[in-house]
């Protein structure tokens, strides 16, 4: 069950294990200009430095300098406070909580005519993917003694939550409104740098009374990758559904990235609800070494109805350079 404390830093398993990292993500958008943004930090309280990552994009941006605006960096000092809910990096971002877990101020500013002025106000509780009194699929596994998917140990910790995003986004003078409904996230736990399985993490939103949320594993060996439901939900009309059962596939392009995605969801009531997306962005989201988000904004049809939202799919550097040598091998042989 996550509470109002989880807002803050968590203590680490091990004060002294560098791979200890605290996360949050607001990702929103402006679906009528398919520009998709994207505020990332990941924190290694135990050594003193947190990454971020300021990502604007509206077309195919196949390199990260192709998106409309993209600043990375890497070893920005922790604030000396201490505090998650309210803090200032030296990079330009800020991010207060005015009530916890429930509503954020998002701010940033390069100083160089590129702003962000968001306000967040969420839809919902928390969803704890490892609670099973709001996740099925974990209840289940929890009566079946089994074990659940959270993504390595980097999901030790973690909640995912919808919400309502209102303000303004400048990219070097030009404004782009935003207000939409889309999904942020929290995590905390052990995460090292190379070797984390495939995920894909993404959502579709129709509007405040209707939103998917959803976390898969995938074997990504090819251009269709069969999905395997690991924690999601379907809020409807302000009830959050735990979703206990689903299937999908994803229709991958030569590049990695989603240009179709299918899925078919139960909650635990046995409500089914069946989404199709189409891929309109791309972006090569680097947001941690060694792993790559392919990065989608997508118009989503669900019960006659169209909405927009983030497909991430994340994909391990050493797996993609895995998959390019047998692309060359496998061309080598038809050359001979």
């Amino acid at each position: 069950m996550i509470t109002p404390d989880d807002v803050e830093f968590h203590t680490p398993d091990d004060p002294h294990d560098p791979t200890w990292a605290e996360t949050n993500y607001f990702g929103f958008y402006n679906a009528e200009l398919h520009t998709n943004i994207g505020l990332y930090t990941i924190f290694r309280p135990n050594l003193g430095v947190v990454m971020s990552t300021i990502s604007i994009n509206s077309g195919q941006a196949r390199q990260p300098w192709l998106a409309d605006f993209f600043d990375h960096q890497a070893h920005l000092a922790i604030p000396e406070d201490g505090r998650l809910s309210d803090f200032t990096l030296a990079n330009g971002l800020s991010i207060t909580c005015h009530e916890p877990n429930m509503k954020w101020h998002l701010g940033y500013d390069d100083g160089q005519g590129t702003v962000v002025d968001v306000e967040y106000t969420s839809l919902m509780q928390p969803f704890d993917i490892h609670d099973p009194d709001q996740d099925p699929i974990v209840a289940a596994q929890q009566a079946a003694a089994s074990g659940t998917f959270a993504w390595g140990t980097a999901y030790n910790g973690h909640f995912d939550q919808t919400g309502h995003f209102v303000g303004h986004v400048d990219v070097r003078g030009k404004r782009i409104p935003i207000d939409c409904v889309s999904t942020m996230d929290h995590s905390w736990g052990p995460r090292k740098e190379r070797g984390a399985p495939n995920m894909s993490w993404f959502h579709a939103h129709f509007g405040t009374d209707y939103a998917l949320h959803s976390i898969w594993s995938f074997d990504h060996t090819g251009g269709t990758d069969e999905l395997t439901l690991a924690h999601g939900y379907v809020l409807k009309d302000g009830e959050v559904r735990g979703l206990a059962a689903g299937t999908g596939r994803t229709v991958r392009d030569a590049d990695h990235y989603a240009r179709q995605v299918e899925v078919e969801v139960s909650d635990a009531n046995g409500r089914s609800y069946a989404f199709t997306g189409e891929g309109l962005t791309r972006f090569p989201w680097q947001f941690v070494p060694n792993t790559v988000g392919f990065n989608v904004l997508a118009r989503w049809q669900s019960d006659g109805r169209t909405g927009h939202g983030e497909i991430q799919d994340f994909v391990d550097v050493t797996t993609l350079t895995e998959l390019t040598e047998a692309e060359r091998s496998r061309a080598t042989a038809g050359s001979a």
